[in-house]
């Protein structure tokens, strides 16, 4: 039995020694990201193409209201509106609110899919970043603090290399 807690002791003490030879780093992915000047470039790219489909939603509503409108005056000037007119219109109201619907629908997936276009690229650049300074200063693990925050982080274990894999990146 003692031979055994031996062996273990002699297995395990030169881990812990290893153990401390560790470099562990956090990084702050997020203000990387926000950090980059192509950032700003892309973002300014989002807001105008969702200006543009937001426009074009209020352009739709607008004509959907004001045909709305027309129908119940309609309904309400005239003492009887023939069937096959009143069918007509509310057909002409229910397409034109399946379509406006359809459009916002693909407007987001189009905004979506132009967002993933604008982001992959920065993403892959702070991650080549990221590894390469990992790579080049011997580090383990650097953890991403931006997406699951580190309740604690030891500073004299871990370092926070943000800054760091900025000035690889060319940010100031």
């Amino acid at each position: 039995m003692i031979k055994k807690i031996v062996i273990a002791l002699v297995c395990v003490l030169p881990l812990g020694a290893f153990a401390q030879n560790l470099k562990f780093g956090h990084v702050n992915f997020q203000e990387l990201i926000v950090s980059l000047p192509e950032f700003t470039a892309a973002q300014s790219e989002l807001t105008a193409l969702g200006q543009k489909f937001s426009e074009e939603a209020e352009r739709s509503r607008k004509e959907f209201n004001k045909k709305l409108q027309e129908y119940q005056q309609a309904l309400q000037t005239e003492e009887s509106l023939p069937a096959n007119i009143a069918e007509r219109r509310q057909k002409e109201l229910s397409d034109l609110a399946q379509r406006a619907e359809e459009f916002e629908q693909d407007a987001q997936q189009q905004l979506g899919r132009k967002q993933e276009e604008l982001y992959m690229p920065l993403q892959q650049r702070v991650i080549k970043a990221i590894q390469s300074y990992g790579q080049e200063n011997g580090f383990v693990y650097i953890f991403d603090i931006s997406s699951t925050p580190i309740p604690y982080v030891n500073e004299t274990l871990s370092t926070d290399v943000t800054p760091l894999i900025k000035t690889k990146l060319g940010i100031r």
